[in-house]
């Protein structure tokens, strides 16, 4: 007879990273306001292997639609400005010496409304992790009940459980999408 090791917290924490997931995703989307987390995706091409852009500089926001980035080593200037203009963000990148500054221009209706597109994608994604985590805590309750590990009635207590954990964590996701479509929306 197997021993009931279900474990919610686990649930919880694998929830938790989707949603987690979600707000990274969110953060590199790009709004009117210039932050650092924009160039978060983006990966150059250095020393011979791809590199995050926080390896190889120091990125700023000296106004709200300027980032300033600082390129640490001289000859990665050209490899910088190269993957952020190979990058999907659709910035101009202006070097000088080894600083390079992004303007970020003001966005058209048209763009704004791509972009909460995009946002509801990643969203419907982060939902969908938290549905395949709910089902593999589900199908672990009734492996457990049909091992006869614990009884009829702990298996439902427990599924109600992980329900609860599940909705929470679908307001919690839906929250995140309603910020950063106001955020994306904002003239």
């Amino acid at each position: 007879m197997a021993t009931p090791d279900f474990d919610l917290a686990d649930i919880k924490r694998r929830m938790q990273g989707a949603v987690a997931s979600l707000s990274k995703d969110l953060g590199s989307l790009r709004t009117g306001r210039a932050t650092p987390s924009l160039l978060d995706p983006i990966q150059v091409d250095a020393y011979g292997s791809s590199m995050p852009m926080a390896q190889v500089a120091t990125v700023s926001v000296p106004e709200p639609r300027l980032l300033s980035i600082s390129v640490w080593d001289r000859s990665m200037v050209t490899a910088v400005e190269k993957a952020i203009r190979e990058s999907d963000l659709g910035l101009n990148p202006q070097t000088e010496g080894q600083t390079i500054r992004l303007r970020i221009p003001e966005m058209n209706e048209q763009r704004r409304k791509e972009m909460v597109k995009v946002a509801h994608k990643y969203t419907e994604e982060a939902r969908v992790a938290v549905r395949h985590v709910r089902r593999d805590g589900l199908d672990h309750l009734k492996k457990l009940l049909k091992d006869s590990a614990i009884s009829e009635d702990d298996e439902k207590r427990q599924a109600a459980d992980v329900q609860k954990a599940t909705d929470q964590h679908i307001g919690e996701i839906d929250g995140v999408l309603a910020n950063k479509e106001k955020e994306i929306m904002q003239v």
